[in-house]
């Protein structure tokens, strides 16, 4: 059962939307590999806004995916690819349908 997530919204530079989208595509391989990672999406809000979206069992697993590889990797390129640093925000998980 899932208790806590992350919120992540990304702004995109100007020309760049097409390398977020991708980095954030590839980004399911890697989570793959997190066992206290079972749920990750990768969203798209309009053409230059996306967003993560991930919940996890306790704040354990989600301090582990937060000092994970693809955190590096988003965070090794947020200034090449984003307008603004990434938006990220720990939540409450109420209630779930899994």
């Amino acid at each position: 059962m899932v208790k806590v997530g992350l919120f992540v919204r990304l702004r995109a530079k100007s020309g760049k939307e097409a390398q977020v989208e991708q980095l954030l595509k590839s980004g399911v391989a890697i989570v793959q590999e997190e066992a206290g990672t079972p749920f990750w999406f990768a969203l798209r809000f309009d053409p230059s806004t996306f967003g993560i979206f991930d919940a996890f069992p306790d704040d354990g697993a989600r301090q582990a995916h937060l000092a994970g590889r693809l955190a590096a990797a988003l965070m090794a390129k947020a200034g090449e690819l984003l307008s603004e640093p990434p938006s990220i925000e720990k939540v409450d998980v109420l209630a779930s349908k899994t």
